[in-house]
């Protein structure tokens, strides 16, 4: 700054000027009390100044072109993340376990016993459940898990569990704290609503200690509002700016089912706007053992980029969207996932719908046309244009590629999604988009509403024939907070 403020405060800063500074004071009081001489205080002053001098000096130098570099995709998503299911056992069932002192609430040790019953090959694994899978077995790799944000330690959506409470005492018992041994350390903290200095806390924490796998967890997707600076000026620029790295993995509730406006969407557009440079690795995964790999793949990376997660709630404890002990110990994440019955008709598809996360379900749901196949994009950014391009080439009859979503078209993930497809897809396919009109607002604001326009976008995207949307309601039905 070149500013003088002496033109507009001259006694105030007549003041500052005559005061001895912070350092002064604490080295006065350091020496005074007698831990430090005044030399070491003299010391400590030019070791800091010699280290900002050096700083300052290599800034001039040329720029570290190599630490910029964009990461290639494949050197993530190559790591080994599947675990052997005897370890697997193993920590599920020191999970299940405490002192015979501790007395859980009934009805919870209940539901938690489940997380017993469904590790044979039946299967059943629900995202709260991976979730600790994954956390266990990193700890169990030697790595720490440090997770914070609003009620994490039970789960908004009581999914999670991570702190159990004794229901005589109200002592608390984390069971993730007690593997891993004396090295690595499992942290867990409800935060309060004060999401850009907690966020902005975590961030540094994970600059800090690259060896922790950080993470924070809003409420609902739309409290990441509120940190929306330190996404701007950190998670998505700290490499551009300063060549610094961070893994913080930002966990956020994404998904439209009727509950108004608020609570329903985490602005995944804003996220895929920034993206650019493998500044950020953002994904919309629609089932546990998707989110299982997601997360150990973050925690062995060398290659640390903060990870941006849209989180399901109705898929929680969704039948359909639960996993096998097998996808967890040999399967892998996958940034693209085909059709289940795409093999069996490759050569008569006309029509291939992406989607990703929660809409995929309310698609398979119905009944899906012999000439039709829904194909789930996991992973938004890096765009993943091999994967899908192999897909392309697989289903030889394709006429058409439509990219459905339940966001209205200003937001979610077409606008960033449309010209990367057109270049994926190339000039001899249409591509169609189907889900909500532009609209101000994220979401409708009474469930019907919400019915009528998710019922309209699966069948515009299942038929031949686009169905444009419904009546435009008035304004207090499209704003109303739920």
């Amino acid at each position: 700054e070149g500013d003088e403020p002496a033109y507009t405060q001259p006694l105030q800063s007549d003041l500052i000027r005559a005061h001895p500074t912070v350092g002064q004071l604490w080295g006065d009081k350091l020496v005074a009390d007698g831990v430090v001489t005044a030399a070491d205080v003299a010391a400590a002053e030019r070791a800091v100044a010699d280290r900002l001098q050096r700083l300052f000096d290599s800034s001039k130098g040329e720029a570290d072109v190599g630490k910029l570099a964009s990461v290639p995709d494949e050197v993530v998503t190559s790591l080994v993340t599947s675990v052997r299911q005897d370890l697997l056992q193993s920590v599920n069932e020191a999970l299940l376990t405490w002192p015979d002192t501790f007395h859980p609430h009934p009805r919870l040790a209940k539901q938690l016993e489940r997380r017993r019953d469904v590790m044979d090959t039946a299967g059943g694994i629900d995202w709260g459940h991976a979730e600790s899978l994954a956390f266990a077995s990193i700890l169990a790799d030697g790595i720490s898990v440090r997770f914070t944000g609003q009620d994490v330690e039970r789960g908004t959506f009581s999914h999670r569990h991570a702190v159990l409470h004794d229901v005589t005492t109200g002592q608390g018992w984390t069971p993730l704290q007690h593997i891993g041994g004396e090295t690595v350390a499992f942290e867990i903290y409800n935060s309060p609503l004060s999401e850009t200095a907690v966020m902005g806390f975590e961030y540094g924490f994970s600059v800090a200690t690259p060896g922790t796998l950080t993470l924070w967890e809003a409420q609902f997707g739309d409290f990441v509002n509120v940190a929306q600076p330190i996404i701007d000026q950190f998670l998505a620029a700290d490499r551009a700016k300063w060549a610094q790295d961070s893994g913080l993995v930002l966990l956020l509730p994404h998904g439209y089912e009727g509950q108004g406006p608020e609570h329903s969407s985490a602005r995944l557009e804003r996220f895929l706007q920034l993206a650019a440079e493998s500044n950020l690795r953002i994904a919309y995964p629609s089932n546990p053992a998707q989110y299982f790999h997601l997360l150990r793949r973050q925690a062995l990376t060398r290659s640390r980029r903060p990870l941006i997660l849209m989180q399901p709630k109705s898929l929680l404890r969704l039948q359909q969207a639960m996993c096998r002990l097998s996808d967890l110990s040999e399967g892998a994440f996958h940034p693209v996932i085909d059709d289940p019955a795409g093999a069996s008709k490759r050569g008569t598809v006309t029509r291939l719908v992406l989607c990703s996360g929660k809409l995929y379900y309310d698609l398979a749901a119905k009944e899906i046309p012999a000439d039709v196949a829904v194909v789930r994009v996991e992973e938004l950014y890096p765009w993943p244009n091999a994967h899908l391009t192999g897909l392309l080439d697989a289903y030889t009859a394709l006429r058409e590629v439509v990219w459905a979503q339940e966001e209205p078209k200003n937001q979610g993930a077409w606008t960033w999604v449309a010209t990367r497809l057109r270049a994926t897809v190339g000039n001899t396919l249409t591509i169609r988009y189907a889900g909500r009109p532009e609209r101000a607002s994220t979401a409708e604001g009474y469930t019907q509403a919400h019915t009528e326009e998710q019922a309209r976008i699966v069948a515009d995207a299942l038929s031949a024939v686009p169905r444009g949307p419904g009546p435009r309601r008035s304004s207090s039905v499209l704003t109303r907070r739920s």
